[in-house]
């Protein structure tokens, strides 16, 4: 039996045991409501991370427990899965699928990759690689990106496999040193980007969702990217330099490497109508998106115009917006062919995580409302001995965090984490704002396994990196960027962008 397969049966019988056990248990201080809400969400934890069947499966298992066991009424139950924060998602779901389906990621990838510092020169284009990935992500899904950019990492790899046989030099790129630190650099680099934006990556969006719904708090689009790009280029640079020097290049120039850029250059052919109309949707949002942040800058954070602006045009409804246009703008009239059609737009839905984000949300919520919260929280703060100091606090949630992403999906691990972060931030006193940034971020870090992030595994697949390779890398990137950044970024920056 497989390792997996084993995690699945010990979930499915011992995720109802233990739910059992915990309902069985006399908690005083717990209400009814709120000690059976206990058990659910203990039985729909150890099922997002034992797997036993699929995790949005799990996550409408709660809810709907909640309403079979009298917990909350079912419009209650499940009024979370129609958050303004899921029509974010989903609006940038299609918006990511309209710039694939039409190659404008792609080209956007081949322009860097074609500048001329890049040229032949195999630390740069493995520089430019990354580069590329990263800023993809940013706004794209993270295994779409990583999917993307994998062939281009190969296709530079046989380049080089080649110049070396032209110079009677024989390799084995799964062996070969270069070739596994390019292919880590694309998995990561697909992670790291995924932090510059709250639609980067599920875990941003779900603790945005969790400080909306649990604390009564908006985190904006301009204030995410601003401690998501600091974030993102320090992870970066860390990740470089850790695998240049573990992994460095044995040759100074690879030929034939430019002639690979430039036939995915030649092979994208000149600039299509659907791609310069999806560029028009994607940039208007990004505008619209951004224009609260600089309208504060300009006007004041208490201005009329900024609350009028975002009281017309929130970030979910600017995502649908740029979503729907894509709908309407023609590309072949007389056919009535568009940017985009509801088979295409359908394609690129992740229905599956829009699924899990429901789900943490409803539970996040029902935690407040039947006090479940109040009392997991008062629960942390006293195993931290009445008093932690904030810097202990966010680092023990950072690593939790980090090391559930390690091993389950960094999705799930958000919705466990996130909502005890934030309860128990409020009961010890703490903003909530930064341990919850942390808990998103830390969850963005799990480099070390091919099951982190399914960029490791589409990379892993090819055979270039052997695990111990990955899981020594990760190991040092983990811990470098969640103790000198992670952590100091949301005590420092993050609390000074929200002031």
């Amino acid at each position: 039996m497989t390792f997996d397969r084993a995690r699945q049966a010990v979930g499915l019988v011992g995720g109802p045991l233990c739910a059992l056990g915990v309902y069985a248990l006399p908690i005083p201080a717990l209400s009814p409501g709120a000690h059976t809400l206990l058990a659910i969400v203990t039985l729909v934890c150890l099922w997002w991370i034992t797997e036993p069947v699929p995790i949005p499966v799990t996550s409408l298992i709660g809810p709907m427990l909640a309403v079979i066991f009298g917990v909350a009424a079912v419009g209650d139950a499940f009024d979370a899965f129609s958050s303004p924060v899921i029509f974010l998602f989903l609006g940038g779901f299609i918006l990511a699928r309209a710039m694939t389906l039409h190659g404008l990621d792609r080209r956007f990838a081949y322009k860097i990759l074609s500048l001329k510092w890049v040229g032949s020169s195999p630390t740069r284009i493995f520089l430019a690689v990354g580069i590329a990935t990263m800023l993809c992500s940013g706004w794209i899904s993270n295994t779409a990106t990583a999917a993307m950019m994998l062939p281009i990492s190969i296709g530079l790899l046989e380049a080089i496999q080649e110049m070396m046989a032209a110079n009677g030099k024989n390799v084995d790129l799964h062996t070969y040193k270069y070739a596994t630190g390019l292919m880590i650099m694309t998995a990561y680099a697909a992670s790291i980007g995924g932090v510059l934006t709250p639609i980067g990556t599920p875990p941003n969006l779900i603790m945005v969702g969790l400080l909306d719904t649990m604390a009564d708090i908006h985190i904006s689009f301009f204030q995410w990217m601003v401690w998501g790009f600091v974030a993102m280029s320090v992870y970066f640079a860390i990740a470089a330099a850790v695998l240049h020097f573990q992994y460095p290049a044995d040759i100074k120039r690879i030929d034939g490497a430019e002639d690979v850029i430039r036939r995915k250059v030649e092979e994208l052919g000149p600039w299509t109508f659907g791609q310069k109309a999806t560029l028009v949707a994607f940039l208007g949002a990004v505008v619209l998106w951004t224009a609260p942040g600089v309208l504060s800058i300009v006007f004041g954070s208490d201005s009329q115009m900024l609350s009028s602006y975002s009281a017309m045009l929130p970030e979910s409804v600017v995502a649908l917006l740029a979503a729907v246009s894509l709908f309407l703008i023609p590309t072949d009239f007389e056919n009535r062919e568009f940017v985009m059609n509801w088979k295409e737009a359908v394609a690129g839905v992740d229905w599956g995580t829009l699924l899990l984000f429901g789900g943490g949300l409803s539970l996040g919520t029902l935690m407040f409302s039947t006090g479940l919260s109040e009392w997991v929280g008062a629960s942390i703060v006293t195993a931290f001995g009445g008093e932690p100091s904030e810097f202990v606090f966010v680092a023990v949630f950072c690593v939790l965090s980090l090391g559930l992403s390690e091993l389950a999906s960094n999705t799930a691990a958000v919705n466990m984490v996130g909502p005890l972060a934030i309860t128990a931030a409020a009961t010890a006193g703490f903003d909530p704002i930064p341990v919850a940034v942390g808990v998103a971020l830390s969850a963005s870090l799990g480099f070390m396994l091919p099951v982190s992030t399914p960029p490791n595994a589409i990379v892993y697949s090819t055979g270039y990196i052997p695990i111990t390779k990955m899981i020594k890398s990760g190991f040092i990137i983990d811990v470098v960027g969640i103790f000198c950044v992670t952590i100091p970024l949301c005590l420092l920056l993050v609390k000074f962008v929200i002031g």
